[in-house]
C-alpha cells in the first residue's frame, strides 16, 4: 500500500508544489460559500429583544417526533411566540414539509402555536417548503412577504437569511440557541456542505419545486392583525 501511494506522488519537486497547490486551490473553492453565507447574512443576525419589526416571522421546519414538533423545532416556535407576545411581528408563517400524507410538519407546527396561545388566524401555512431556498422563494412569490424576521437554529440560521435576501425578501434572522451535542455538530458541519448548494441557488434563482398560484393566506391573516 506504501509503495502504491509513492508511486502515485508527483516524481519531481516542481510536481509535488503543484500538487499541493492544486489542493490548496481546491480547499479556498471549496470555501467561498461558506464564506458568502457568513459575509451576507452576519450584519442581519438579531436577538428577539432587538430585532427590528418585521409583518411576519417565518418559521423553518425542523422535523416530528411521533407526529409531535422535534425538539429543535419546538426551540424555534417557542421563539417565533417570544417575537409574536413582544410585538415583534403581528404574523407567523410556518413552512415545511408535507410531501408525505402521514407527514404534516405545517399542520404540526400550527397546533403547537395554537396550544401555546397564538391565534389561528395569525398563523399561516406553508406546506411545500421542501428545502430552505424553496422556504424563501415561495414566501415571496407565493405568499407575497417582502419584509420578515427568519426563525431557525443558529448554526442554520446564516443560510436562511442569505437565501431569503436572495429571494428578495428584507430579511433579520434570530438564531435559536442549541445545545453542543451530536446532532448539532452534524448540522453544522452539512451546513459547510449545503452552502455550496445555497450559493447555486442564489446564483441561479430557480423556481421552488412546488410552486403553484399565489396564496392570499398572509394578506389576509395581516388585515386581521390589523396591519
Amino acid at each position: 500500500m506504501k509503495k502504491w501511494a509513492r508511486r502515485r506522488l508527483p516524481a519531481t519537486r516542481k510536481g509535488r508544489r503543484r500538487a499541493v497547490q492544486a489542493v490548496m486551490a481546491a480547499c479556498v473553492l471549496g470555501l467561498l460559500p461558506v464564506t458568502w453565507v457568513h459575509a451576507a447574512a452576519d450584519a442581519r443576525l438579531r436577538r428577539v429583544e432587538d430585532v427590528p419589526p418585521a409583518p411576519v416571522a417565518v418559521v423553518f421546519g425542523a422535523g416530528l417526533w411521533q407526529g409531535k414538533p422535534s425538539p429543535y423545532l419546538a426551540h424555534r416556535l417557542d421563539t417565533a411566540i417570544d417575537l409574536y407576545r413582544a410585538g415583534k411581528v403581528r404574523v407567523l408563517l410556518v413552512t415545511g414539509d408535507n410531501g408525505r400524507r402521514q407527514y404534516n410538519e405545517p399542520d404540526a407546527m400550527r397546533a403547537y402555536l395554537h396550544e401555546h396561545g397564538v391565534p389561528d388566524d395569525r398563523v399561516v401555512a406553508d406546506y411545500a417548503g421542501f428545502d430552505t431556498w424553496d422556504s424563501c422563494t415561495r414566501a415571496r412569490r407565493v405568499f407575497g412577504v417582502r419584509k420578515a424576521v427568519l426563525v431557525t437554529q443558529d448554526f442554520h440560521i446564516r443560510r436562511a437569511v442569505a437565501l431569503c435576501d436572495a429571494a428578495g425578501i428584507d430579511v433579520y434572522g434570530v438564531g435559536v440557541e442549541a445545545k453542543r451535542d451530536r446532532t448539532w455538530y452534524a448540522a453544522g458541519a452539512r451546513e459547510i456542505l449545503a452552502a455550496g448548494k445555497a450559493a447555486v441557488n442564489a446564483a441561479v434563482r430557480p423556481g421552488p419545486r412546488f410552486l403553484g398560484p399565489r396564496e392570499p393566506g398572509v394578506d389576509r391573516a395581516l388585515e386581521a392583525a390589523g396591519r
